[in-house]
């Protein structure tokens, strides 16, 4: 798959001060792209790739694969979508699998999806800087090892593509609240929360209405806790299902049809049908429509699997944005102070791109590319994004097609030119004697 350099002269003699120490590092030419992630993303590229004979280096500062589901999702977590919109390029999930697989069902598929297609990511192996080496046109990768013993281990990828498969949840958002470290009480992220089991007799603060807010909500009321749940701005609550069919694949099959703005107006339509006017419990609606905020902005609807029913009954609490924290309390911006044991943060993920891979052309300073969906797959000098097109899964299996394929012809045009070239000097050497 790769070959270790014991010596790579010249490349390397002006990487600055610390080229004195550069042996102390373990070299490696990697002949095809590097893989950094192993998420459904980083598979699906990884799947696309073998399927054309390209070899590749698959990094993963995890232990695991799909780390994000694996470690930072909470246990009752299903899929929103159903199966048949997120599953992997060339293989489907098992039909015994319900509509709406369990986290648990889909770790199971994504290993499956891993062993069948033969990917073996190098774990616990952390991308501390890629870089650019505009002189031999090639991608320097420096990364922290610590699979092989206790001592991490310095290493360095040489390559010539690039493909960024980390995503946009690479790292936690944890918003700054004054006061908050005299609250005193227990703080945790969404992405730390298993189970209401721990937080029984607790007063709980949930912070974020967005799907983690609204189900850790849920999940709290199924644990006999009544949440307060902080609501900061608008939100599209939307009902998971229409007359049994899912909504998404409703709006999936009206945008073939229909311009965004009316689906839009359509699913409103609906939903206000199903859910009531949802404004009267404190979830104001955004001046764009579901489909247009998620296109443009990010951020995605709520697909209501039982919360709102919570809200309605007053199990949940909807409680305005946050003032500040003191010891045991909470001050809201109207005024109200509560009294509270616990804070969840479903304050979301953030993309980290930024504080490792040194480029600026093709991704914006929030780590996502420049270009929107479809067109923001790839870059120049051999870059590759999959898995920050903001449309979920789907999304992520298109641009894994579309940057295997291009790098398969790339690699394989690459691979004939050498042998060519190759071939040319054994016919000059052929030719001496």
């Amino acid at each position: 798959m790769y070959n270790s350099c014991l010596k790579i002269p010249d490349m390397f003699q002006a990487s600055g001060p610390d080229h004195d120490d550069f042996f102390a590092y373990r070299c490696i030419l990697v002949n095809g792209p590097v893989i950094v992630g192993a998420g459904p993303s980083g598979l699906a590229v990884g799947a696309g790739l073998k399927g054309q004979g390209v070899p590749f280096v698959m990094l993963e500062r995890a232990d695991c694969i799909a780390s994000l589901w694996q470690n930072r999702t909470y246990d009752r977590l299903k899929l929103h979508l159903p199966k048949q919109f997120c599953q992997l390029p060339n293989f489907p999930f098992p039909e015994e699998f319900p509509e709406y697989p369990t986290k648990y069902q889909f770790i199971s598929y994504l290993e499956s999806y891993a062993k069948q297609f033969n990917i073996n990511p190098h774990f616990n192996e952390t991308v501390q800087s890629a870089k650019y080496d505009e002189i031999f046109g090639l991608w320097r990768v420096k990364t922290i090892s610590t699979s092989s013993s206790d001592i991490p281990c310095q290493v360095e990828y040489i390559c010539k593509w690039l493909v960024v498969a980390t995503g946009e949840n690479a790292e936690k958002v944890l918003p700054e609240f004054e006061g908050l470290q005299d609250f005193g009480g227990h703080v945790m992220h969404a992405g730390d929360y298993k189970s209401g089991e721990s937080f029984h007799g607790k007063r709980v603060l949930v912070v974020g209405c967005g799907n983690s807010g609204m189900e850790v909500s849920l999940d709290l009321c199924n644990h006999n806790v009544s949440p307060s749940m902080v609501v900061r701005s608008s939100v599209h609550v939307l009902p998971r299902e229409v007359l049994g069919r899912s909504t998404f694949e409703l709006a999936a099959t009206m945008m073939k049809r229909l311009p965004l703005w009316m689906v839009d107006k359509v699913l409103l339509l609906v939903s206000r049908l199903i859910l009531g006017n949802v404004d009267r419990y404190g979830l104001k609606r955004p001046c764009l429509g579901p489909l247009q905020l998620k296109d443009t902005q990010g951020k995605t609807p709520v697909l209501d699997i039982g919360a709102l029913e919570k809200i309605r009954s007053g199990k949940i609490k909807v409680v305005p944005g946050i003032k500040r924290f003191s010891s045991g309390k909470v001050e809201l911006v109207n005024s109200e102070i509560l009294e509270i044991d616990s804070v969840i943060l479903a304050t979301g993920y953030r993309s980290n791109v930024p504080s490792w891979l040194k480029e600026n052309e093709f991704f914006t300073e929030d780590g996502i590319p420049k270009n929107p969906f479809p067109n923001g797959w790839k870059g120049n000098a051999g870059l590759y994004a999959v898995g920050f097109t903001r449309r979920g899964l789907s999304g992520a299996s298109l641009d894994a097609m579309s940057v295997a394929l291009d790098i398969a012809k790339s690699w394989k045009e690459d691979t004939m030119q050498k042998k060519k070239t190759v071939a040319a000097r054994h016919r000059r050497c052929i030719s001496h004697f």
